[in-house]
């Protein structure tokens, strides 16, 4: 069994963030998405991984490395164009060979691993297994229609869902899938898409399983999905701290201090993990809330928000909160006549005034 992630894309849904990084290199709890899949995928014993890039893919690269943290091998396999989740698989068919593999999305977080989900192909060996959730609104995602645990037929972003049940980024495969997009035509949005591909292994009559996700799953393609798997990741975190806490500062609930970091004069209230070297002065951090490493925070206020590195917070007004803030930005607040905001905003940015 190979693994291949998905870590194309141009995160449309995360700008202005993701014009300067991959979107599957955007930190939840001080971690890149990416990573949460690439240890689920190893915890079922899978050790070589192919890693599908594009624009971004020179990050990807430095960020990922090459495996060896984790005792794997990455091959990076780059994909011409964004033409599909089937153009993805396509692409990589010289480092899948004829092997089994389990494809991930690079920006989705699943709780579990998926170890039983390779046990269980393994096991009973399918042309392709996916993995389905209830969603609110099945017309954004992939559909499936069920039979027990066979998979009838399945149908991309529909605008008259037959069933609640998605696509979670997650599939198994053998080497059947490739001859069905050997003959895939592009859908109507220009794609080579993977659901059209399933569709095709049973419309030839091979076995197609389903399996619901247990725990949570998330799709972090946007500001709130990324606050959420922050909090759900948050609240499972076991606390630990290694930094400098001075007496008049108040600490509660599950915390994650890094090293080097100050805490002064401040409350923190978890769950909250703040990274290595930050100094916190007089301010108030709140439950899940995330601070990465060398940041400062100085006589402001933030709660459920992701704070990425070298970012300097000062003086704010007001507290901060549902806020995704990139690297390096800085918010200060600076008391002269007359008053006034100054702005220095990316395309795509928002603002929210209180």
């Amino acid at each position: 069994m190979k693994a291949l992630i998905l870590a194309g894309g141009t995160g449309s849904r995360l700008r202005p963030i993701t014009y300067s990084m991959a979107k599957q290199l955007v930190p939840v709890a001080n971690k890149p998405v990416i990573e949460f899949g690439i240890e689920s995928i190893l915890q079922a014993g899978v050790t070589e991984f192919g890693i599908i890039i594009g624009d971004t893919g020179e990050a990807v690269k430095a960020a990922v490395g090459d495996g060896s943290r984790w005792g794997i091998k990455i091959t990076y396999i780059p994909q011409p164009a964004p033409l599909g989740l089937a153009h993805a698989v396509a692409t990589a068919r010289p480092f899948l060979g004829d092997d089994d593999f389990v494809m991930y999305l690079g920006d989705n977080i699943i709780k579990s691993s998926v170890r039983s989900l390779v046990e269980e192909f393994e096991s009973l060996r399918p042309a392709a297994t996916i993995l389905l959730t209830p969603v609110n609104n099945p017309s954004q995602f992939g559909v499936a229609e069920l039979e027990g645990s066979q998979v009838k037929r399945l149908e991309e972003k529909p605008k008259e869902p037959k069933s609640n049940l998605a696509l979670v980024g997650v599939y198994l495969f053998d080497k059947r899938i490739h001859d069905v997009i050997a003959e895939l035509k592009p859908s109507a949005r220009g794609e080579y898409e993977i659901t059209e591909a399933i569709q095709g292994l049973i419309d030839r009559q091979l076995p197609v399983r389903s399996t619901i996700v247990e725990g949570w799953w998330k799709d972090t393609g946007d500001v709130a999905a990324m606050l959420e798997a922050n909090r759900l990741i948050l609240e499972d975190m076991v606390g630990c701290v290694d930094g400098d806490i001075d007496a008049h500062s108040k600490l509660e609930g599950r915390i994650t201090v890094g090293k080097g970091t100050t805490i002064v004069n401040s409350v923190v209230r978890g769950p909250v993990i703040i990274g290595d070297g930050c100094q916190i002065k007089d301010a108030y951090v709140g439950p899940f809330t995330a601070i990465a490493d060398a940041c400062v925070l100085e006589k402001s206020e933030i709660e459920n928000s992701i704070v990425m590195a070298d970012c300097t917070i000062k003086d704010a007004p007001s507290r901060i909160e549902s806020s995704l803030i990139g690297r390096g930005a800085s918010i200060t607040r600076v008391d002269r006549r007359p008053s006034a905001m100054q702005l220095v905003l990316g395309d795509s940015s928002q603002v929210v005034l209180p």
